[in-house]
């Protein structure tokens, strides 16, 4: 939405295919909306979008506050010149080798608020579910999310208004990062991934819950499930967490049957006929708002989106990994070929202290280093050294 660092912390990024920053992929711009049956669809109201620019500059905020606290040149042990674009101080990137997509390093992310499952089950810090949906990985991963929200949320906003959108967005990432925290709980993970892949699956069962109204509706269908296939295809690739796509995909398809449900057509136009009827001569009133298949796929979809999130979040909680559960579950996110490997990719170092020093060395190349020992004290610093090291 959650998964694994560009470094040796596993950050798992929800945008765009790697396995050291499992991203979760960005998604086309979506088809236009289906054509309706009847010239007066301008009936339903039409909402100005506000909520959707709102986020995009949100996340924006976060990531530049991010990379503000990050402060490369100030907190990276081997030098700022390793720092990618130092001429911007104290927002310069990480090494390209520990964040490749022009970030903030692991421990930042983790202390902005980035999905550890060790937190969320022992130290029972469950917002992270919420929080780490507004944090992203580096500049291609944010620059890659945004775009989406704007080419698919301002669409529908507009449509449905800002409330169901916004707690379709929101509740979409935070299923997305569910999934993704039963299957991989290593790492860190950080992205909106989950929360756009959402709003794909709520325009889908909007299709298909407003269906009467719709005209070249199995056009519109197809273009749509295309869409799906192929970002869930892109996710069988290493570095992309392809739980939360699905997690925040069947989140938002569920979602979009209980926010996303229009009245049928004929009780619109029934309703502006009497309104502007001047002599009375409208017509019989049509007696139901709803078709009786939408108050079905309503309750249906209900329950099973409470039952699963609920039922989700009390396995996270007992630290169940559902991997044990399912032997062949991992391959939804990494197939393995010649080409690549689906192992994450683990970092272990040695550390010495002499005095005031600390003496670190890479297991698997043999570099070493001493750091003085005030700025080496804490778990996360040794591990960001040991990532560093490793990967210099």
């Amino acid at each position: 939405m959650m998964g694994s660092d560009p470094s040796s912390t596993n950050v798992e990024v929800k945008v765009h295919p790697r396995r050291d920053t499992p991203a979760r992929s960005p998604l086309p711009s979506p088809p236009n909306p289906p054509a309706v049956d009847d010239h007066n669809f301008s009936l339903f109201r039409r909402w100005f979008p506000w909520l959707v620019p709102t986020f995009v500059v949100a996340n924006i905020v976060v990531f530049i506050v991010t990379m503000y606290i990050n402060d490369c040149p100030k907190h990276s042990f081997t030098g700022s010149s390793s720092c990618v674009a130092s001429f911007l101080g104290r927002f310069s990137f990480q090494p390209l080798k520990e964040n490749p997509l022009l970030g903030p390093s692991s421990t930042t992310l983790g202390k902005m608020g980035a999905l550890e499952v060790d937190k969320v089950v022992h130290k029972h810090q469950v917002w992270r579910l919420f929080s780490c949906i507004w944090l992203h990985g580096g500049v291609v991963h944010v620059f890659a999310n945004m775009l989406s929200l704007v080419f698919i949320g301002i669409r529908l906003e507009q449509e449905f208004g800002f409330v169901r959108i916004g707690f379709l967005y929101v509740i979409s990432g935070f299923g997305g990062s569910l999934l993704s925290a039963l299957f991989i709980p290593e790492g860190i993970s950080v992205g909106a991934s989950g929360a756009l892949f959402g709003l794909l699956g709520g325009m889908l069962s909007e299709l298909l819950i407003n269906w009467t109204i719709y005209a070249n509706k199995l056009a519109a269908l197809l273009t749509l499930i295309v869409i799906v296939v192929i970002n869930l295809a892109v996710g069988i690739l290493p570095h992309v967490d392809n739980f939360a796509h699905i997690g925040g995909f069947f989140s938002g398809f569920l979602l979009g049957f209980i926010f996303l449900i229009r009245p049928q057509f004929k009780w619109v136009s029934s309703r502006h006929r009497r309104r502007n009827s001047s002599f009375g001569h409208a017509g019989p009133p049509v007696r139901y708002k709803h078709k009786p298949y939408q108050y079905v796929l309503w309750l249906i979809s209900f329950v099973l989106l409470i039952a699963g999130l609920v039922t989700g979040l009390v396995l996270l909680l007992r630290s169940v990994n559902l991997n044990d559960h399912c032997s062949w579950c991992h391959y939804l996110s990494c197939v393995p070929t010649s080409k690549w490997s689906c192992k994450t990719q683990q970092f272990y170092c040695e550390s010495t202290q002499m005095g005031n020093q600390l003496n670190i060395t890479c297991l698997s190349n043999g570099k070493s280093n001493i750091f003085p020992l005030s700025n080496a004290t804490s778990t996360d610093a040794q591990q960001q050294i040991c990532s560093q090291l490793c990967n210099s």
